[in-house]
């Protein structure tokens, strides 16, 4: 000891290293504190991705390259069935899971009203077979819900809080897979939506685009109101909720801003694609369908926007962004 008080520099860098130490024995002693099956290192955050060739899985894989510390598990009915408790929890447990963003969903509306046993086995039941393994595992879970939950009857834009009462067997079959999920998994985020359409599979904006370069006139609902949704927005949307800190659950609503019915939405998309096909206005009652459709689901975003801190583009700045993606044989826009 006495030949080290000899000499300054080796006893300012033994001292550095013992302070070194100490934070390190720190470190190690929170670390230690925590419960395992829940920590997660910010580095590292391996986030599942259920229905991954839907139109919402094929927007989180385009944007999935601005998330380099996160490894995404893209997969579909051929890769990981979600029906079956068991292969998804040896396949959550085997890839250290640490967020499910659960995209899959039965949602053919008019078919579902005769396949129920399908729809009811994929909306409501895999969602609660996420929730339990979920649960069990300490793995957070951002879901995807729908406006079909409720009737249309409303004169506002539609709360988290307002009361639900599908009029559809898929509004119905996604309103149950809600209650599952909040029963098994509280700590669960579901994000209803509406109206949602993008640059891949088939969509309300592809079919206007498609029929709009073979006939000179159409036909759409004008009676039906809401707020269109790209699935791009509702992907951004859905991981900036996997980065806040800390991850808020609950029931939250998100759509574009601004609202129009299903005639304002179609003429929008011919006048930005450049289509020379006229629009005229109907009444659902001209174009009945095998499910009843909500007549108005607007959908109040202020929470989602004041908890997450998200700012929402309007639905017209969106569709002309998902217009511009679009081959140009279906679209003449510049």
């Amino acid at each position: 000891m006495k030949e080290i008080s000899k000499n300054p520099n080796l006893c300012v860098t033994l001292h550095r290293q013992n302070a070194h130490l100490h934070r390190v024995n720190s470190a190690f002693a929170s670390v230690a504190s925590l419960d395992l099956r829940t920590f997660r290192s910010p580095l590292n955050t391996k986030i599942l991705i259920t229905g991954a060739n839907g139109q919402l899985g094929r927007s989180l894989q385009k944007i999935s390259s601005r998330y380099s510390e996160s490894m995404f598990y893209f997969t579909d009915i051929d890769t990981l069935d979600i029906c079956d408790k068991r292969q998804l929890s040896d396949f959550i447990y085997s890839n250290d899971i640490s967020y499910i963003l659960n995209c899959a969903a039965y949602t053919a509306v008019d078919k579902a009203e005769d396949d129920r046993e399908c729809c009811m086995r994929i909306n409501r039941d895999a969602v609660r077979n996420i929730g339990q393994v979920a649960s069990e595992r300490g793995v957070k879970v951002v879901h995807i819900s729908t406006d079909y939950v409720f009737d249309g009857t409303a004169t506002h834009p539609y709360r988290e809080e307002d009361q639900t009462n599908p009029q559809s067997f898929y509004g119905q079959s996604k309103l149950e897979g809600e209650i599952a999920l909040q029963q098994v998994c509280p700590d669960a985020v579901i994000i209803r939506t509406s109206w949602l359409y993008s640059e891949y599979g088939a969509n309300f904006v592809k079919t206007m685009l498609r029929l709009g370069n073979e006939q000179t006139a159409l036909k759409v609902v004008c009676d039906q109101t809401g707020s269109p949704t790209y699935a791009e927005d509702l992907a951004a949307a859905m991981m900036a909720m996997v980065e806040h800190n800390p991850f808020v659950p609950g029931i939250y609503h998100f759509a574009n801003e601004g609202v129009c019915s299903w005639y304002d939405f179609a003429v929008k998309i011919m006048d930005l694609a450049g289509l020379n096909c006229r629009v005229y206005p109907i009444q659902t009652q001209e174009y009945p369908t095998r499910a009843i459709r909500p007549a108005y689901s607007v959908l109040d975003k202020e929470k989602i926007k004041s908890v997450y801190n998200l700012s929402i583009p309007r639905w017209e700045e969106s569709l002309e962004k998902c217009l511009k993606l679009l081959p140009n044989q279906i679209c003449n826009i510049t």
